[in-house]
This record gives structure tokens, sequence and C-alpha cells, in this order.
């Protein structure tokens, strides 16, 4: 199977960054193909669901109306704005959204306005990637993660249950809103600082083990699945090394089990699928070849044998 040909058969979010990272194909190649994501297949599909008061299903973090009994809803502003933003949307395309988002968007956590954050580690780094993308004031957000950065090096969303040692859930998260608002902004020396940490936090475990006992964190450290969203595993971590150019080796046994999941064919299947409402499928279902994975795995490994 010609897998290159194969992966970039693909939504254009999926196609040009194959082009780009894959296919080593010039700028005006994967720039035109880019564009299209306002305007065709999932990109455009996203954005037809956009309310005109500026959110996404209504709500914040949950569709207007949820209080639990159903497994978690991926339909609102936040989920909507982390998919097309991470697919490569120009965030020119949502001109004044910040600020219908200011006006008219709270957190469902104590009525807070959007774009000053909430308690949540992974929520306040998705705002503040969110934001800087968009061109909201989130500086605040920013100070928050140096305010609630924990004394192992990472942090914790369960820190409002009084948590004091670091999740690399939360870790990871946090580490790609600080590296988005360090990209756009330069950041600040407090902001640099605990992302470095942050990242001494899981390069110190290998990215998946303990570092108490040195076992395996947990099996689903090497269960992929795209999208992402909040979940936590080696090529999710791998992807977030790769962007932040630094291909340090205490990633080599991650790498290792990256490698080690490719099919002979070679791509990667999916392998955990999240349950919970969906405006549309971007992915296979589970035990598939994913395209998503296969270019995340192909790009962190390419990134690493290059080193």
């Amino acid at each position: 199977m010609d897998v290159l040909a194969w992966v970039r058969d693909a939504d254009p979010a999926l196609r040009w960054q194959v082009e780009r990272d894959l296919a080593g194909e010039p700028p005006s190649v994967w720039e035109a193909t880019r564009a299209r994501i306002a305007t065709e297949g999932f990109g455009a599909r996203l954005l037809d669901r956009q309310d005109p008061d500026g959110r996404w299903a209504g709500g914040a973090y949950f569709p207007a109306g949820f209080r639990g009994g159903e497994d978690q809803p991926w339909t609102a502003t936040t989920w909507s704005l982390n998919a097309l933003r991470e697919w490569g949307l120009d965030g020119a395309v949502l001109r004044g959204t910040a600020e219908l988002l200011a006006r008219n968007c709270r957190w469902e956590y104590d009525d807070l306005p959007y774009w000053n954050g909430e308690v949540d580690c992974c929520i306040n780094a998705w705002t503040l990637a969110n934001g800087v993308w968009l061109g909201a004031d989130v500086t605040g957000i920013a100070d928050w993660f140096v305010e609630h950065h924990l004394p192992d090096g990472g942090w914790n969303c369960a820190w409002v249950e009084g948590s004091t040692r670091s999740s690399v859930h939360s870790t990871l998260n946090a580490l790609k809103g600080l590296l988005a608002h360090e990209t756009a902004t330069g950041g600040t020396p407090a902001s640099r600082d605990a992302r470095l940490a942050g990242e001494e936090y899981l390069l110190e475990r290998g990215l998946f083990r303990r570092l108490s006992t040195g076992e395996p964190i947990a099996p689903w450290v090497r269960e992929f699945g795209y999208p992402f969203r909040w979940r936590y595993d080696v090529l999710n971590a791998a992807a977030y090394f790769r962007d932040a150019g630094r291909p340090d080796e205490r990633l080599a046994e991650a790498i290792a089990l990256i490698r080690a999941a490719r099919q002979p064919d070679g791509t990667w299947l999916q392998q955990r699928t999240d349950s919970g409402r969906v405006w549309f499928a971007v992915d296979v279902g589970a035990g598939q070849p994913s395209k998503w994975l296969t270019l995340f795995a192909t790009r962190v490994l390419n990134w690493w044998d290059a080193r």
C-alpha cells in the first residue's frame, strides 16, 4: 500500500498537514489546501454550526441544557474551537468571535467570563491557546498557570480538591496551552520557566513510567486515539515535544512504543474512541487504520529519526 497516497486522500484539515510535513510540498501547495478548511469538509461543516452569538451548542464547555446523566458531549464552544484551531483554520476566518464570546459566553463553573478562564487546568489550557489564536487578551490565564504550578513540576485539575501531585493529562494540556501562548507572544520569564519545568516532569518519567517504581503508569499510555481531546498517551505527548522542538533522549522508550504500534502496512490503528455527542465523525472507529494517527505517528518518527 502507498501509505502517503492513502493518508493524503483526506479532508483538507488533514491533507494540508500531510502535504507540508510528509510529502514535502512547497508552501504554494499546502497553503492552498489549508485555505480550503474554511469552505470544505470538516472545517466548513463545523463553522456552519456556530451560533449567531459566537458560541457552539449554546454553551462554553457543555452544550446548553446539559445536566449530566450521559457521556461527555463534544459539541460546545471550547471543543469546537479546539478542533478548528488544531485543524489549522486561519483565525481570521473567525474574526469577531473573540468579542462575541467575551459578551455572550460564560463558564458553567461559577458563571465566570469566558476569556478569564476558570479553575480547571485543561479548560484553561485550551482557552489560552484558543485566545491567542483568535486575538483575545488571555494574559491572565498564562499568569494563572504560573501561580498554579505544583511543586513536582506539573499541574493537576484536581488541585481544587487539594491534590498536590501532578497529573500527566493535566500537565500535557497545560504545556500545549503555554507553548501556543509563548509562540504567539514570547511569553514571560515565569511562564517559560513553568513550561520547561512541566516538560521535565514528563521527561523524568520517560513520558509513561511512574517516577516512584519505574512501572508504566497505566495501559492507556499506549492506547492511541484521535481526536486526542483531553486524553494522555505517549503519541500525544511525543507530538507535543516535536512541536516544542525538544528531541530529548529520555523520549527514546516512548518513541519505541510508537514505532512498535505501526502495522505491517505502515499505518496506525485507532485503538480507542470517546463516547458522547459529536457534530460529526472525523476519524474511523476502533480497530481500523486511522489517517490522523498515521499522520501524527509518522511525523513524530520522522522528526525523531532526523535529530
